[in-house]
């Protein structure tokens, strides 16, 4: 089970049948079979397992959140999204291993690097849409950014259109008026909200 190693069969739960739709690299749907500590008995639930993802807010000195402008194919759009991407060996990480992946995204998506003394803190983690896919996503926040020499290297596989450094405002603007509105970008940006990093007017 390559996608869901991290989800954790807790006190009462418990996974009794598996059947297997649908397996790629990266997504496998599977129907499960679970006994739940409030269903006993058990209930049948269809999961798309996917791998878990690092999701990095980029500050600079100044205070401004870099973003990027990605084409997204299931949504027919390009949108304006803070740096992200899976970790393809889930099972064999560690937290400085998930950190690595977090520093390689920022630098391949976006150009940008931790700057002299940076640093990199981890934020914790959420779910994007736990109704049907256990994938989980890491926050980080890298403060302060600055470009690095070598500029944005993203695979193949992406299409990038443009990277930018948003102020507190704009970055309120744009939530306000629905230009940022995938769940890693806003839960991120709650985060950093509720730790005081930054100050929006929605």
């Amino acid at each position: 089970m390559p996608f869901s190693s991290l989800t954790e069969e807790c006190e009462g739960w418990e996974t009794t049948a598996r059947e297997t739709h649908f397996h790629s690299a990266h997504l496998e749907v599977a129907t499960e079979e679970v006994r739940t500590p409030a269903r006993p008995d058990g209930r049948s639930w269809i999961v798309a397992h996917r791998k878990a993802a690092v999701i990095v807010a980029p500050l600079t000195a100044d205070g401004r959140l870099v973003l990027i402008r990605q084409e997204r194919i299931p949504i027919r759009s390009a949108i304006w999204e803070v740096p992200s991407g899976q970790i393809d060996d889930a099972a064999a990480l560690d937290a400085r291993a998930i950190e690595a992946v977090a520093l390689r995204e920022l630098q391949e998506e976006t150009g940008y690097q931790l700057a002299p003394g940076a640093e990199l803190l981890p934020l914790g983690h959420f779910f994007s849409s736990p109704g049907f896919t256990d994938e989980r996503g890491y926050h980080f926040l890298a403060r302060p950014v600055e470009l690095s020499a070598a500029g944005q290297a993203h695979e193949e596989s992406e299409t990038i259109l443009d990277c930018r450094a948003f102020t507190t405002e704009e970055i309120s603007r744009m939530i306000r008026e629905n230009e940022i509105r995938d769940a890693n970008t806003l839960s991120i940006c709650a985060k950093l909200v509720a730790r005081g990093e930054f100050l929006l007017h929605i």
